[in-house]
């Protein structure tokens, strides 16, 4: 039992750093060289940047340090360990990883390639200026799939989190409210300080782009359906689902809210693939059936792969 932990905490350790080296290859390479702030401590780090030189991931230790002490204080311990070791590793490969560095490192040879001049200012990016709306696109989504793999493996990089959940604490505010309230006034900021309004559309199209990233990464896609039927020939449609599609069902006894009159109710969890079939079936059965299908995310039971970062290449086994 402690291996089988210790192996799921290296991996969920390894996760993080994988995510950190993506989430800082999304500022380093696309978004800082073109001053797109997706909001967050990285954001502010921009302005300073940009200002006076100071490089994004250090203002982020700076900044996420007495942040992470603040939290302990008034938080408690609920951010933990790998909250202030997601901090440190996405700080410290932003820089790292930051195209000077990587052609002074000699990964890369040629320097003159990612050379650009923006408003009298060189800057180091992967693409051209002329395609800075693909680099802002391709930076939201690099940057919503390091977020999803960090937070996947029970990591963090704190910054704003911990904020928005002093705000949520001190005012009562839903933590949604709270990250607009802090994303929106970084992203503003950012605009105002360089006078450029695009840079507040680009903040907002990052953030937008970034929280569907993050969810996808971190969920998946809903590649299972969950149906719900109601029918008056219940146990036939129980038995053809069974026979036909072989998925297993469960019956709820419900109510029908009109008539009062006793009504089974079938769940049932299938693949997207096997929904046309159902369908089918109970419109052939019971045309005036009500049938509603919702998104499940994950499932863990017989017939089904629950879904998980698995770092170690092994198959997950069908639970």
């Amino acid at each position: 039992m402690k291996i089988r932990k210790t192996l799921k905490s290296l991996e969920e350790y390894i996760g993080i750093c994988i995510g950190a080296i993506i989430f800082a290859i999304s500022y380093s390479w696309f978004l800082i060289p073109y001053k797109i702030a997706p909001g967050g401590v990285g954001g502010l780090g921009q302005i300073l940047y940009h200002l006076f030189g100071i490089p994004v991931g250090t203002f982020m230790i700076a900044c996420n340090i007495p942040l992470f002490i603040l939290s302990v204080i008034y938080l408690g311990h609920s951010f933990g360990i790998k909250t202030f070791f997601g901090m440190l590793v996405t700080s410290i490969f932003t820089d790292l990883l930051s195209l000077p560095n990587l052609y002074k490192i000699g990964i890369i040879k040629d320097l003159s390639q990612y050379t650009h001049l923006v408003d009298g200012h060189t800057v180091y990016a992967f693409l051209n200026p002329s395609d800075i709306f693909l680099s802002a696109i391709s930076g939201s989504v690099l940057l919503g799939m390091g977020l999803g793999i960090i937070f996947k493996s029970r990591g963090s990089t704190g910054g704003t989190d911990i904020p928005v959940a002093l705000i949520k604490q001190k005012t009562g505010l839903s933590i949604g409210t709270g990250y607009w309230i802090v994303e929106t006034l970084i992203i503003f900021t950012v605009g105002i300080v360089f006078k450029d309004p695009k840079l507040v559309i680009f903040g907002y199209i990052n953030l937008f782009i970034c929280s569907k990233i993050t969810d996808l990464t971190s969920e998946g896609l809903p590649y299972v359906k969950g149906v719900f039927i109601m029918s008056q020939k219940s146990v036939e449609i129980k038995e053809l689902i069974m026979e036909e599609i072989g998925r297993g069902v469960t019956i709820f006894k419900g109510e029908g809210g009109f008539s009062g009159e006793p009504q089974d109710i079938i769940f049932c969890v299938l693949n997207r693939r096997q929904v046309p079939l159902l369908i089918d079936l109970v419109k052939e059965n019971d045309a005036n059936a009500f049938v509603t299908l919702t998104d499940v995310f994950d499932v863990m039971g017989h017939g089904f792969k629950t879904r998980q970062i698995n770092l170690s290449h092994k198959k997950v086994k069908n639970k």
